[in-house]
């Protein structure tokens, strides 16, 4: 007997990969689903990147597979749903976690970087949740997790204001899906992480700091635990919001940030 929570269930996660060595929150995301039982379909822009997070899963006994999708791209967001449904006739959670951090103040940034963050950060969870939304509706059940941040709510000392204004908009997307529809067994919440140290902040956020280091000591000082969080606390609480444990929850944007919203700075 199976014993594990999401044995049974399929789980589509989107940016599943990783920008670099180490793990990013997409990617601890999809093991940790993986490991409570889950069939990962694990997508990102990046095949290889895919790839390798469903080889970690299947190397531990999962079961996974690899898909490339541009989830600004309509047609192929519905067609990668399509296949889903035809293989497994089922999606039970839906995880957006892909974004950018597009530094640039509005002086700064042209209208082209402005429409391909906001496609990236919100048109992207726009056009996952129109494609799924249905499925679940047919089931009758499902769980959406956004990935969002903490810049939507609060000012993080970066000037990437495309930035704050496309999670802010993830927020509240997410709240008014679950309540459109609370009644037909969905329940959707937002993941807001803070200062979490991950391959992406080394690629998109090191550039604002002299030096790497210098970024990871003044994160971690910011931080009122001491300390950056890591990948596995976004994915852990992840794996919550989608449990039966946590089936009474929903349009919750929960910080994950060891605090950091509480401060003034």
């Amino acid at each position: 007997m199976n014993d594990r929570q999401f044995a049974g269930r399929v789980a589509l996660v989107f940016g599943a990969g990783s920008v670099g060595e180490g793990w990013g929150n997409g990617k601890a995301a999809a093991v940790a689903y993986a490991r409570e039982g889950a069939h990962v379909v694990a997508v990102d822009l990046n095949f290889e990147s895919a790839n390798q997070t469903r080889d970690i899963i299947v190397n531990e006994g999962g079961l996974a597979e690899a898909h490339t999708c541009d989830v600004t791209q309509s047609e192929q967001l519905s067609a990668l749903v399509d296949s889903i449904l035809a293989t497994h006739g089922r999606i039970d959670i839906l995880h957006n976690n892909v974004g950018m951090a597009m530094m640039g103040g509005v002086t700064d940034l042209s209208e082209a970087q402005w429409d391909r963050a906001m496609d990236v950060n919100l048109k992207s969870a726009f056009l996952a949740c129109k494609y799924v939304l249905p499925v679940m509706q047919a089931q009758g059940h499902g769980v959406i997790i956004n990935i969002s941040s903490l810049a939507a709510i609060r000012y993080t000392g970066y000037p990437y204001p495309v930035y704050y204004a496309s999670k802010g908009g993830l927020n509240q997307f997410t709240v008014g899906l679950a309540l459109q529809y609370a009644r037909q067994g969905i329940r959707v919440n937002a993941i807001m992480p803070g200062y979490i140290d991950t391959p992406l902040i080394y690629k998109d956020i090191s550039g604002q700091y002299a030096s790497r280091e210098d970024m990871v000591n003044a994160r971690n000082a910011h931080c009122p635990m001491g300390h950056m969080g890591t990948a596995w606390d976004i994915a852990r609480t992840a794996v919550f919001l989608a449990s039966d444990a946590a089936a009474y929850i929903t349009g919750v944007c929960l910080p994950v940030d060891g605090g950091v919203h509480l401060t003034c700075a």
